[in-house]
């Protein structure tokens, strides 16, 4: 199966459609009024599609188990076609267009089994998706027409002691998001030097500014002090996220102490100075966080 330990759980819909076909109205009859032999067609296979719905990733082999949060089977009569739409919801880290599919695919199967007896001419002529919600496509929030500054605070690396990963995986996630990079320095760990830079590249008019490094328990580690007072609005939602992402996958995410916030119309945001700490902090806040630019140029109209 494909690797999503990285994503986030985030609220997903799928709704589906398959299309049977019989060839009398003597069959659509006898479904209404529950004259057909093998019993109840519409409550049969809607049970049939429940089942399904749950089932998915025990006969589709690449579908991850996830929960299923809700299921909505429902059938329209048009004529001789009877159309079946499964809808389907839930809160975790891929979607659920398969389990839709699945669902109503059972469900028209189910039905042909039931009505087979009375007609030898039945047809399932379509099963397809009709809508998708949630995840990482829906959310159009992109970095163009954003510049950025990535600032690696550490002392050992400004020495040339050891090599910097985390700024560089920084930098490929915002060019993945379409972020212009503009300028990329490695400094010591050292608040009047941080502070410096920060203010340099607001008064350059950068929109973003990434830090990495400088977050951890150390007495060295004071990006947190010497980012904060800087800060017009803290943004503390953005620290809680990165957070609660990575308690998912380490117990030690609780010691960072990262940070985001507002100055004039630029964010700035210190992460992890770990390479996996900032990817995986990159993960957990990426698109998302570039709606803030959205937000901002709304509250300047």
């Amino acid at each position: 199966m494909v690797n999503i330990t990285h994503k986030c759980s985030t609220l997903r819909k799928a709704i589906a459609e398959a299309v049977v076909s019989v060839s009398s109205q003597d069959t659509i009859d006898a479904i209404v009024n529950h004259k057909v032999p093998k019993g109840n067609v519409f409550e049969m296979s809607k049970t049939a599609g429940l089942f399904a719905a749950k089932r998915t990733s025990d006969v589709i082999p690449d579908c991850h188990p996830l929960p299923i949060e809700y299921t909505s089977i429902q059938f329209e009569i048009r004529n001789l076609d009877i159309h079946v739409t499964s809808e389907i919801h839930t809160i975790y880290k891929t979607g659920v267009e398969v389990e839709a599919m699945h669902s109503a695919s059972v469900v028209a199967l189910t039905m042909y089994d039931m009505l087979k007896p009375i007609d030898k001419n039945i047809e399932i002529k379509s099963i397809k998706l009709l809508e998708k919600k949630g995840g990482k496509s829906d959310r159009k929030d992109s970095g163009e027409g954003i510049d950025a500054s990535v600032i690696v605070c550490s002392d050992s690396i400004f020495a040339g002691k050891k090599e910097d990963k985390a700024g560089k995986a920084i930098i490929a996630a915002l060019e993945k998001h379409h972020v212009d990079i503009n300028d990329y320095v490695v400094i010591p760990d050292e608040i009047k030097e941080i502070q410096e830079k920060i203010k340099s590249d607001v008064e350059q008019g950068t929109r973003l500014i990434m830090i990495t490094g400088g977050t951890g328990l150390s007495k060295r580690d004071v990006t947190p002090e010497a980012v904060r007072p800087l800060l017009e609005r803290e943004i503390p939602g953005v620290a809680e996220a990165i957070r609660s992402y990575g308690q998912l996958r380490t117990p030690y995410s609780m010691l960072s102490r990262s940070l985001a916030g507002m100055i004039g119309d630029t964010l700035v945001i210190a992460l992890p100075g770990s390479t996996k700490g900032a990817e995986e902090s990159m993960d957990a806040i990426f698109p998302g966080i570039l709606h803030i630019y959205k937000i901002v140029a709304g509250a300047q109209h």
